[in-house]
Formats: structure tokens, sequence, C-alpha cells
């Protein structure tokens, strides 16, 4: 029986959450190892001297396409580390020193002016807040200069909305909604008239945006709206029918990134089918209205609405990037957007951190200060080890972005899984490091834990994500196999290739490793997190090739299998971020280098612990398949009976 199947629709959705192609390429028949040169830590290609022909050109090929993501390629046992080491430092002079002049005000404001209880008591932002935020310019932070915003890069970004989400979370979505997604678009994909048209008034504060594209039945699986959008007779207009639910800014904003089907022809064939399309659409067109505020559980000071569009003429004009090339636009919206994320949890764990600090340096217990009881040492640990795990990927991601990457998916998608999770983690620990204390409602804390909790929900549920993460790098894996499975037709003219990988395969079922090393990359003093990251990420990539091969295409279905390796790959990428950033705190002696390589290291220790047993209980086939066919036997018994099957043990 096979386990926790979806369909492979589903499988294909998600692969296109990365905006790239979803086939998997057929996989050989027969258990096969990969290609034979892997880019070590600086990414050059160990290649055979006396190599035939036929294999130099393949690898030639390979070379010129291989990705530089470190993600993409743990998947494939390489060791990329071209993103990762050394920690980037992208900002230059000049772009350090705006930074500097913003971030004092910007604190200043969210400390004196900006009230979250009271924001969260009246379920809106108040109006000196979002008079005050406009003046701040923080409504267009990365509109470019000349076109009315304040023209920060990623990096710059991401550190100011940090702040804003140590202070306020429900602000934070007021912002990120008009900005991170709701106008995004435009920056991305915009014509130059739209941008000249829109961006000046996103960026001043006078026109706010939002993002439609959640359906009453269209959530996780985005390509399945209704919405739709018909082309006028004359060409000149689509008149767009539909309805978006819990939109964020939805009562607020005046101008919607709206997604709908529309009918395109296909020029080869002739043939009509409905494509999804990207829509720049002005309340003022008519036809646009929307819904009371939601009542929710937490980040009661966004707006959240149903946003409806009845008749609504749009003008040809306003189509966002290509007719039928919406879903690639929404994509690359949400993935392009995902590291603030990051950064604002970060900031959010900081600020939560500091009151439980606060809270077990000056409460005594059994005439004790309570941070000195073993117990909260460790939560406290534990707390500052998420924050600078977060922390460190948010500034990973942005920077990698700021530096021309056009391949980060897989890590912005891992920075939103772990970043919303560990600020979850720290704040409950908060709360109970607090004790009846936290719990009430003057410290604050319970309105944050109320307010992260819909970060692991949106743009892009946690769930959906982690099956992204592990069928994108598997995608990239299973091309490699079907490689090998090609150079395996034409054995002479691949000889250097297929003895190469033969000589590894031995090597690593020996237990002698495939010689990769972060030797010389990272700070001596790491050596031995590092090498627990080598062989994490050895032990990692063993087991998506044997997954692979046993599992081919059908991979798409195997959810049980797919979420294990996602959570071993987001803890190998947390490693190595962290190996990175307290490799340069050492390098450059900076006052806190021992203390960062104290994080690393006890992250480095748990990581490949955790990675080293999932990966063994996934290579325990038969045990790992009985608990798979439990899991789903046991659902669909709760199912059947609407709840839980098991009668009360006192039997009344």
């Amino acid at each position: 029986m096979q386990a926790a199947k979806m369909t492979p629709n589903v499988g294909r959705q998600l692969l296109r959450l990365g905006g790239v192609s979803s086939r998997l390429s057929a996989l050989p028949e027969q258990p096969r190892p990969g290609p034979a040169w892997r880019p070590y830590a600086h990414g050059a290609a160990q290649t055979k001297p006396d190599a035939l022909s036929s294999e130099a050109s393949t690898r030639e090929k390979r070379i010129q396409t291989e990705s530089k993501s470190f993600a993409v390629g743990m998947f494939k046992g390489q060791l990329t580390t071209d993103q990762v080491f050394p920690y980037p430092s992208v900002l230059n002079e000049d772009q350090t020193q705006v930074l500097q002049e913003l971030v004092g005000p910007v604190s200043r404001f969210f400390e004196e002016v900006n009230d979250p209880a009271k924001n969260d008591m009246l379920e809106r932002v108040e109006e000196t807040t979002m008079q005050g935020l406009k003046e701040l310019g923080a409504f267009g932070l990365q509109v470019p200069s000349e076109l009315g915003g304040v023209g920060l890069c990623n990096t710059q970004y991401a550190r100011l909305v940090e702040i804003v989400g140590m202070h306020d979370l429900g602000v934070g979505i007021v912002l990120g909604a008009h900005q991170s997604i709701g106008f995004k678009g435009i920056l991305l994909f915009g014509t130059k008239a739209q941008k000249e048209k829109y961006l000046p008034k996103v960026a001043s504060g006078e026109v706010m945006a939002a993002f439609c594209l959640t359906e009453p039945s269209s959530g996780s699986d985005a390509a399945s709206i209704r919405s739709s959008a018909v082309p006028s007779p004359c060409g000149k207009y689509y008149t767009l029918n539909g309805s978006k639910i819990w939109i964020s800014n939805g009562g607020l904003a005046d101008l919607f990134t709206v997604f709908a089907k529309t009918p395109v022809t296909d020029p080869a064939t002739g043939a009509v089918k409905e494509k999804i399309t990207a829509f720049l659409v002005e309340r003022g067109f008519g036809g646009v209205t929307h819904g009371p505020p939601e009542k929710k559980m937490g980040i009661k000071a966004s707006n959240t609405a149903e946003v409806y569009f009845d008749e609504v003429q749009v003008p040809t004009e306003n189509v966002l990037g290509e007719v039928g090339g919406g879903f690639k636009v929404a994509m690359h919206i949400l993935n392009n957007g995902r590291f603030g994320m990051a950064a604002a949890m970060a900031g959010t764990m900081k600020a939560i951190i500091a009151k439980a600090v606060n809270h077990a340096a000056n409460r005594t217990q059994f005439g004790e200060k309570i941070h000195n009881f073993g117990v909260i040492q460790e939560k406290l640990a534990r707390m500052a080890m998420l924050q600078y795990v977060t922390e460190s990927m948010a500034y990973m991601v942005s920077a990698n972005m700021d530096q021309g990457s056009t391949d980060f998916q897989i890590e912005a998608a891992i920075s939103k899984i772990f970043g919303s999770e560990a600020a979850w983690k720290v704040t409950d620990e908060c709360i109970q490091v607090m004790g009846g204390m936290g719990f009430m409602k003057e410290p604050g804390v319970e309105r944050v834990l109320r307010d992260l909790r819909i970060f692991r929900i949106f743009e892009g549920t946690n769930d959906i994500l982690r099956l992204f993460v592990a069928l994108q790098g598997c995608m990239d894996k299973g091309k490699e196999l079907s490689g090998l499975g090609n150079a395996l037709k034409n054995p002479f003219g691949n000889a250097g290739l297929l003895l190469g990988e033969a000589s590894k395969q031995l090597r690593r079922r020996a237990g002698l490793g495939s010689g990769l090393s972060l030797s010389g990359i990272i700070h001596p003093e790491l050596s031995r997190s590092g090498q627990l990251a080598v062989q994490a990420l050895e032990q990692f990539a063993t087991v998506v090739e044997v997954k692979l091969i046993k599992h081919k295409k059908d991979i798409v279905n195997e959810q049980f299998v797919l979420q294990r390796l996602a959570d071993s790959a987001i803890d190998l990428y947390a490693m190595v971020v962290v190996l990175s950033r307290a490799s340069r705190s050492l390098s450059e002696g900076q006052s806190t280098a021992q203390h960062e390589k104290m994080l690393c290291d006890s992250w480095c220790i748990e990581a490949a612990a955790r990675i080293r047993e999932n990966m063994a209980a996934l290579q325990s086939d038969p045990q790992q398949q009985e608990l798979f066919r439990n899991f789903k036997s046991i659902s669909k018994a709760l199912i059947e009976r609407g709840g839980v099957v098991t009668s009360n043990p006192l039997g009344v």
C-alpha cells in the first residue's frame, strides 16, 4: 500500500510554486549513481584529465547550467558554497549610511508613537500611526527614489522589517500586504507606463494596495481559481468577475493585483485554453466592493476582507506581465517576499527574548533568581539559537537576492517555514518562563502569540512549502539521475563519468565519505561542526537518491517521505547558514564571536542528530512503511467516524 497519495496535478502545482518547470525527468530503472564530478567548496568541477570528448562536452554543458544554490546542491550531495560562504556583506558605504539614518527614526517611531495594544483593541491601526508611517516613507521602501520611494535594496528592507516585527506584527501586515505582495508585481513585472502611473501613489501611501489570489475554493491550490476575465470584442478591456477572500488590506486598498482565468489561444494549434492572468485593478474602475472586516484570532490591527469584482472593465494596458502568465507572476511575487517574513520573525523573537530574560533575571523562587535554574537556562538558550538561525537565514537570502541570484526559491521557502515556527516556539516558551504573568494581557506576549499563528498559514502554508522544498530539490536530483541513465546508453563515451561515480558510491557504502570538506572555508574553531554538516549532507543525499530510484516520478505522491526530507533539508541549510555567519564573526574578531560559536555549535550538534535519526528511519523501509500505513488508516477511520474513534475508558 502506498502512503499519503496526492494527485499528479498537486505535485505539479507544488513544483510550480518556484516558478519553474514541473517536469520530473524519467529516472533510470536500476539503481545508478549520480555524475562523477562535484563542485567542491569553491565551486570548481573535479574532472579527470583523460576524460573522453563526449564526457567533456556533457560536463561543459552541465557547468554552464549548474545551479549555485546550496539548497539545490545538497539534494545532489554537492557542497555548493558560492551563495553561502563567506557570509555575505552586500551593503556599500552609502547604503549602510542610508540604513543607519533610517534605523533610529523608525525604532523611535514604534517605541514612542505606535501603540500595538491599542491597535489590537481597536482592530485597526490608529490614524496617527498611519500618517506617521507615510511621513517616514514606510509605504514605498523599495520603490525607486525617482518614482517617489526610498529605493532600498532587499537587505536594507529586511532590517527595517525586522524593527517592525519587534514592535507590532499587525502594522507589519498592513505594510507588508501593501508593498511586499500588494504592488510588488509592478516592481517585478510592470511596464514603464504602469510603474510611472502607480508607484508614486503607492509609495506615498496615498493609494493602498492589496494582493488578490485566494478564493473560497482556491487556497493552497492557486491554479484552481474561478475568477474570470473575458476580453472585449474590441480588444480594449477585460470584463472581470469573481471574488477573493481573506484579503489583507481588502477594505482599505484602492489598487489590487488580481488573478483571474482568461481564454488564451495556442498559436501552434489554435486551441483555446483557460490560463491565469494578472491584472492591476483600480477600485475606481467601478464594480469593486468589499465585505466587512473579518474577525480574526490575531493581527487584528490589519484589515482583512472579502473583495468582490462584478463586471469590472479592466483596460488591456493593466495586464501585469503576459496574458496567461499570471501563475508565474503570483509565484514570483510570493517567492520574492518570503525573506521579509523571516526578518520580521527575527525581530519578533528578539523582543520576546528580551521579555523572557527580564523576567528570568528578576523573578525569585525558592530563594534563587529563576535564571539560575537549568530548566530556564535551557529554554533561554534554545530561544537564542532559534533567533540566531532565523536572523542568519533572513539576511543570507536577502543578500543572495541583492547579489543578483535568481535561484533562491528553496532557501526563501525554508526561511519562511523556519522563521514562522521558530517565532511561535520562542513566544510560547516566553509565556512558560513568565508563568501566569505571561498568560496575562498586560505584558503583551499573548497578543504576539495570537498574531504569530497566521504566519505558518499565509503566503504558502508551511505544509505546502515543505512539499515544495522536497519536490523542487528532488526534481533537480532527478534530472541528474536521468542524465546518468543516458550516459549508460553510451558507456564507452562516458567512461570517466561512470567510473568516477562508481568510485564515489563505493566510498560512501564503505563509510569513507565522498571527499567533501568545509576545511579552509569555515573558521578552524568550527571544524567539528563543519564535519557534522558535511556528514549530514552525505547522509541526506544518499537517502534522496535511494528514494528517487525507488519511487521515480511517483515521488510526488510520497508525502510522508517528502515531509521528512524537507525537515532534514531545513536543518541542513540552517547548519550551513550559522556556520557561515559564526565563521565571519570569528574571523573578524567581533565581540560576540565566542557567543555565536556556542550558538552555532549547539545548533549543529542537535541538527546533525535529527538528520541522522530522520535518514536512518527513512532507510528502515519496513518499519517506516508500517508507520505510514498506520497514519493513513487512523486518519481514514477518523474521517469515517467524524472524530475520535475510541470510546471513553470508563465505558460510560
